[in-house]
């Protein structure tokens, strides 16, 4: 397979677990990256071990100069195949009442505008419209979506149920243009996004919460989305997908 595979926030948790499955299933992949040039690098270093391809960009989504050269780098690797929108942030747990507006637009900038700017890319380079052969977008979404998560951060509940009505939108707007457009809800999972927003023990507190009675790993999520790459799932599209315990 020569199908290139952009996962943004590759670097670690979610990101790197989908990372390392899309490249055992024959992606060439590119790990977009915000900071932490060592953690990309690891990634990379783990796939060519396995004979896999894969390169690091360091990408903010945040930044659409960022988005624009993390395409263009894929396109020298590769022909689009797959478009990620895993990259994402959480702020220190909150109420609405005491968020500053800057802490709102940064969240919505990076998990609503950069997701939606990087699905724009991807379409350009997919679309039959534009003399693409078809492709695949899986949105990361999450389970706060449906929540709301009151009291914690209804602010990124609110930026995921964006992405949720994003990714059915697109999905029937590209529909015949050969791209499906589909999403995961993350439960509680056990990754270091809840130490960002300043309870690293959170997702292992909250176990109790969940049907399962546990907190999902970062392999049960990429499992998850490489299954919505592949053609197995060729009839699925606009769809959300819960992972998550039964929460």
């Amino acid at each position: 397979m020569d199908s290139v595979a952009i996962v943004t926030g590759g670097s670690r948790g979610i990101g790197r677990a989908t990372s390392l499955a899309a490249a055992k299933r024959g992606y060439k992949v590119v790990v977009g990256y915000a900071s932490n040039k060592a953690a990309a690098d690891e990634v990379v270093g783990a796939i060519e071990a396995s004979n896999g391809k894969a390169i690091a960009v360091k990408c903010d989504v945040g930044h659409e100069a960022d988005i624009l050269n993390l395409f263009k780098q894929a396109d020298a690797f590769g022909k689009l195949g797959v478009l990620v929108n895993n990259a994402g942030v959480v702020d220190a747990t909150a109420r609405v009442d005491e968020m500053s507006a800057e802490r709102l637009a940064r969240m919505m900038n990076i998990n609503i505008v950069g997701s939606i700017l990087c699905a724009r890319e991807a379409v350009k380079r997919m679309s039959s419209k534009h003399g693409g052969t078809g492709g695949v977008i899986v949105n990361l979404s999450s389970v706060a979506a449906t929540l709301g998560s009151p009291g914690l951060y209804v602010d990124y509940a609110a930026s995921k149920g964006a992405i949720d009505t994003f990714t059915v939108g697109l999905a029937r707007e590209v529909s015949t243009e050969g791209i499906r457009v589909v999403g995961i809800r993350p439960g509680l999972i056990d990754t270091e996004i809840h130490a960002s927003g300043g309870e690293p023990d959170r997702a292992h507190r909250l176990a109790h919460t969940v049907p399962m009675r546990r907190v999902g790993t970062a392999d049960e999520i990429a499992n998850a989305v490489v299954w919505l790459m592949s053609d197995e799932a060729s009839y699925v599209t606009g769809t959300i997908i819960d992972v998550s315990g039964g929460r």
